[in-house]
């Protein structure tokens, strides 16, 4: 078999290894594989393509590993989805108790329940979103 398809055939097993570990680093040694599996199949002898793996490798797991992660990790900086109703100012349509309530925020329709259960919100009132749960959204009138 040639080295440039045993190559290859390491590379696809470390790339199938990284989908299940999510680690980052089996990818970056897939990379190295698949670089060495370049330089095999212009006829690079067996030795060195070791020593480019191991410098591929060690520079892609060093440098460039740490730079993917960071970009992974990083907190999301927009809001979507009812998540992103949280904190919005809404209207209530139909007075708010503890047993029923209807607002509009941002043009659409939704239950709704005072987040403090003593309150009662009258209609036309300006509320605060504090949470959503399924389709009920609990407020909380503003000052």
């Amino acid at each position: 078999m040639d080295p440039w398809l045993v190559w290859l055939i390491v590379a696809a097993v470390l790339a199938v290894a990284e989908i299940f570990t999510l680690t980052a680093a089996l990818g970056m040694l897939s990379v190295a594989a698949v670089v060495t599996a370049g330089g095999a199949a212009i006829g690079l002898p067996v030795p060195f393509q070791f020593l480019v793996y191991a410098v591929v490798a060690t520079v892609t797991v060093l440098f460039v590993r740490p730079i993917a992660l960071r970009h992974v990790l990083q907190p999301q900086v927009a809001r979507f989805g009812i998540d992103a109703l949280v904190g919005k100012a809404a209207y209530v349509t139909s007075e708010v108790t503890a047993t029923g309530g209807r607002i509009r925020i941002d043009g659409e329709e939704w239950t709704a329940r005072p987040y403090d259960e003593t309150l009662v919100i009258a209609t036309g009132a300006t509320v605060d979103v504090i949470q959503i749960s399924g389709t009920t959204a609990f407020v909380y009138p503003r000052d």
